[in-house]
């Protein structure tokens, strides 16, 4: 069913674009789309390419389950369209954030983009939800910050654990959380609709 709401629509869009172009991108080679902190300058699209790249079958289907309760999320939640557009901006600036930890020479998926989109949505039911959304957003927000703090995003930049085929890099799991926060919180600031 598609939600009513045009910010509902535009999440739920954002998040079948994040799953249609991992899907299109699986069985491509990772290096022309991965993100590489050394041709950040020189190739910038690799911010937005870099979510599309799955290094396993178990990580493609991981994301792809986790855009599937981001989206679910969204539409529940019935976010305003500035929180879909504050999705939207989260999603380079979270591989940008990784500048921070150079030494992490190669990453893709979209873990760390869908942790931007909880923390969005969250901010959304903390900020603007009266009683029990409000308690939903806070403690959303409080189990994320839980989440990425106790996989250790300061420690080494690609941890194996286990279950997982691939190493995990908590850093960027951080890097949508606070992408998230502050394009949420800029986002919380504008109007819902603008004035005539």
């Amino acid at each position: 069913m598609i939600p009513a709401r045009p910010g509902a629509r535009a999440w739920l869009a954002l998040a079948l674009l994040l799953a249609a172009g991992s899907l299109l991108a699986w069985g491509h080679p990772p290096s022309g789309l991965e993100w590489q902190p050394g041709l950040a300058g020189r190739e910038p699209w690799r911010a937005v390419t870099a979510a599309a790249v799955h290094y396993s079958a178990l990580h493609l289907g991981a994301n792809l389950a986790g855009a599937a309760l981001v989206a679910v999320l969204g539409v529940q939640a019935e976010v305003p369209l500035r929180s879909a557009l504050a999705w939207l901006a989260a999603w380079p600036l979270t591989q940008l954030g990784l500048l921070l930890r150079p030494e992490l020479a190669h990453f893709g998926g979209l873990s760390g983009v869908l942790h931007a989109g909880v923390a969005v949505a969250a901010l959304h039911l903390l900020v603007t939800g009266r009683g029990r959304r409000r308690l939903v957003g806070a403690a959303l927000l409080a189990g994320l910050l839980v989440k990425v703090l106790g996989e250790d995003p300061g420690g080494a930049v690609l941890q194996y654990r286990t279950g997982w085929d691939i190493p995990i890099a908590p850093f960027a799991h951080a890097t949508g959380l606070v992408a998230g926060v502050l394009c949420g919180l800029l986002a919380s600031l504008l109007p819902n609709r603008p004035h005539a």
